[in-house]
């Protein structure tokens, strides 16, 4: 999971992420990495529209949102 994070950071990457919150729910949120720090992530969360801190061993999965660029002809 780490290397994924990693790697979306590195491409400055949007990723749908499924992540366990501390009162055990599970939640989607969309997020960009900012920066790795030991066993857990800074990101910014879509979903509450803030600068948050994920543990990395409460991601459950990652998803890269791939966009496909919009041309007029």
């Amino acid at each position: 999971m780490r290397e994924q994070l990693i790697k979306a950071m590195q491409r400055s990457q949007l990723v749908n992420m499924m992540y366990i919150a501390k009162d055990g729910s599970v939640t989607k949120r969309r997020v960009k990495v900012i920066k790795m720090v030991g066993d857990s992530f800074q990101a910014f969360c879509f979903t509450r529209h803030a600068r948050r801190t994920f543990l990395i061993s409460n991601v459950l999965a990652i998803i890269p949102i791939v966009s496909k660029g919009r041309e007029v002809i």
